[in-house]
């Protein structure tokens, strides 16, 4: 199993700034989380993207998009789970093709941070939703 050696501040595109444990509240993570916007949602493009960092054993709660999802690793070591399957261990370099209307979640191990480009498709068929967080629970069986 391949490791990153960088660490959070080391990556290519800015930690951003923190949207959870941090300066903007939002209830959609456990844990601290900073977010980047690299690609504005628009009309034009039609695909933003974000550059997401999660500390150790942070994550995002349960949630689908409408339109798909496709995350881009980048650094540390995190899970990404669909509903009713076992967790993935996700590493840096590979890519995640979430299907529309997939519910999962993703974030990092408890081991690790993990950053990832989070880029949204066919955002025309509407916004993500977002469901209950994963619970501590939940979570420790994973390991």
């Amino acid at each position: 199993m391949k490791t990153s050696k960088k660490t959070p501040e080391q990556l290519i595109f800015p930690k951003g700034e923190k949207i959870s444990g941090g300066t903007i509240a939002n209830d959609h993570f456990t844990g601290t989380v900073w977010l980047q916007v690299l690609v504005q949602p628009d009309n034009t493009f039609n695909c933003p993207a974000f550059s997401v960092t999660f500390e150790q054993g942070a994550r995002n709660n349960w949630h689908k998009h409408p339109g798909g999802q496709i995350l881009l690793v980048t650094g540390g070591k995190g899970y990404y789970q669909e509903w009713g399957r076992k967790a993935q261990v996700i590493l840096e370099g590979e890519v995640v093709k979430i299907h529309p209307d997939v519910k999962h979640w993703h974030g990092a191990a408890p081991d690790s941070w993990m950053s990832h480009i989070a880029i949204s498709t066919n955002v025309q068929r509407g916004d993500a939703e977002w469901m209950e967080p994963v619970t501590d629970e939940e979570y420790r069986k994973l390991l």
